[in-house]
């Protein structure tokens, strides 16, 4: 059921509209307020999926409740009530975010289009935003450790620029979920993330990968291609694994990075692109530029912000509250409820060698709730789990 509000100071006009609103669509559900003050305290304390809102009121005009609703819940689409000699003002209020605006005496049928259109546009919007968080929460950072709520902070503070991001660490400890926070709190977060993964492409197969190809470019070119920067124009490309990356590419991605240019393999023409680059390698490239396997100049194009992700064995304080998740987030894609890890168990857990990081943890909890009676014991942790020594 849609809930409308109706902020008009006149009587008969609210009660003309709330008419025609309810004669129309039954299912509708409409509050009235009879200046723009009381409005706001119901906007504060209720849910609305639209707010029909005249201009013209005592204690605080409709301008002033459009702005103040944009503050405390912007979610919510306002459509704005103007008398013929108002029209100006009611333009203006569309520029500050208003959805639409009606004229006095409303026409039945403008009036009805109009809401039909709103609350369909709210409930998209609902529905994106669910969406989001499902996708986000697909892609959370767990953990309370000092180590953690660094990371976050830097993410909070480099995310909305456009700087490169080098992200170092074992495997296994999470950077693609660093790389994806990244693109999420940034301006870019509703263009696409485009993730390459540099070690899994072979190395005379990477360049057409990164910047796509001319058909007949090479014996399987079948057709013209774009490559992964183009796909990521206007958002985020990740390169995992930069540290294997051919020399050749290295190049390209460097001339890429300066001139905001690609080449696709077999032509000579420049194709613009605006990307943000964020990488991320297990190697120490420093050492790989030593051995003469990674360029020094891309490195340094590259490691604007260097974020470094620990290992799950450096912040040990996080395992309960992620062995708590992964059970929580098994359970939920088995369709079983969650089993509880014992104190005894999560101790154990929390001794244990994670060579393997986050990955490795999870396959143990995997592993430990199909073996493990209701309740996941520390003895369960010693018969299922092959301690290291």
């Amino acid at each position: 059921m849609a809930k409308i509000l109706i902020i008009e100071d006149e009587d008969a006009i609210r009660r003309v509209l709330k008419k025609i609103l309810l004669e129309e669509e039954k299912s509708y559900e409409v509050e009235e307020a009879e200046d723009g003050l009381s409005g706001i305290e119901l906007i504060k304390k209720n849910e609305y999926d639209l707010v029909l809102c005249d201009i013209k009121m005592p204690k605080m005009d409709g301008i002033e409740v459009l702005s103040a609703t944009q503050k405390i819940k912007p979610e919510i689409p306002i459509v704005m009530i103007s008398g013929h000699g108002n029209l100006e003002t009611a333009v203006e209020t569309m520029k500050m975010g208003a959805f639409d605006y009606i004229s006095k005496p409303p026409d039945l049928n403008r009036l009805l289009n109009t809401v039909r259109i709103a609350l369909d546009h709210n409930h998209l919007a609902q529905e994106n935003k669910q969406l989001k968080k499902k996708v986000s929460k697909s892609f959370e950072m767990v953990g309370n450790s000092e180590e953690l709520t660094h990371i976050k902070s830097m993410i909070e503070k480099v995310a909305p620029t456009d700087a490169r991001v080098l992200i170092t660490g074992e495997n296994g400890t999470g950077k693609e979920l660093v790389a994806h926070w990244l693109h999420e709190k940034s301006d870019r977060h509703k263009k696409p993330f485009i993730e390459v993964n540099c070690a899994a492409i072979p190395s005379e197969l990477i360049e057409s990968e990164l910047f796509g190809h001319l058909k007949g470019a090479f014996t399987s070119a079948n057709k013209d291609r774009a490559g992964k920067f183009e796909a990521a124009n206007g958002g985020t490309i990740f390169l995992d694994e930069i540290g294997d990356m051919s020399l050749s590419a290295q190049a390209k991605v460097l001339r890429a990075l300066q001139e905001s240019k690609v080449q696709r393999v077999g032509s000579d023409k420049d194709i613009k692109v605006d990307v943000r680059v964020i990488a991320a390698t297990n190697k120490n490239l420093k050492e790989e530029i030593e051995q003469k396997r990674f360029r020094e100049d891309l490195y340094h194009r590259l490691a604007v912000i260097i974020i470094n992700v620990p290992a799950l064995n450096e912040r040990r304080d996080d395992i309960p509250v992620l062995v708590e998740y992964f059970a929580e987030k098994i359970a939920s894609e088995q369709g079983n409820k969650p089993k509880k890890f014992t104190d005894d168990a999560q101790n154990l857990l929390k001794t244990l060698d994670w060579t393997g990081n986050i990955r490795e943890l999870r396959n143990v909890v995997e592993r430990l709730i199909i073996l493990g009676d209701k309740k996941i014991t520390a003895d369960d942790v010693k018969t299922f789990v092959q301690i290291k020594k």
